[in-house]
């Protein structure tokens, strides 16, 4: 499996997820698991997708996941598994 970890952080609106999920299922990307929550307005939201069915590479789904963000208002990051693991372990 190729797990990547998406994180979408940013005032909340309408259709966050919707787009997200969208653009993701149009690409060939398996979401696994999906947590999000709204705290005083912010949205937040993370995600574990499976790309191993992806119709693009890692690179062009992040750099158009980041553009995504931009035109809807929230900052959208992704990273490989295996960074994210390394990155948080104690």
């Amino acid at each position: 499996m190729n797990k990547v970890i998406i994180t979408v952080v940013g005032k909340d609106t309408v259709g966050i997820i919707a787009k997200v999920c969208t653009y993701l299922s149009d690409s060939g990307v398996n979401v696994l698991d999906i947590s999000q929550t709204i705290v005083s307005g912010y949205f937040n939201m993370m995600m574990i997708v499976d790309m191993s069915a992806a119709n693009k590479s890692f690179a062009e789904v992040s750099e158009q996941l980041d553009a995504l963000g931009d035109q809807i208002g929230v900052s959208v990051k992704c990273q490989k598994e295996e960074i994210f693991l390394k990155m948080h372990r104690i």
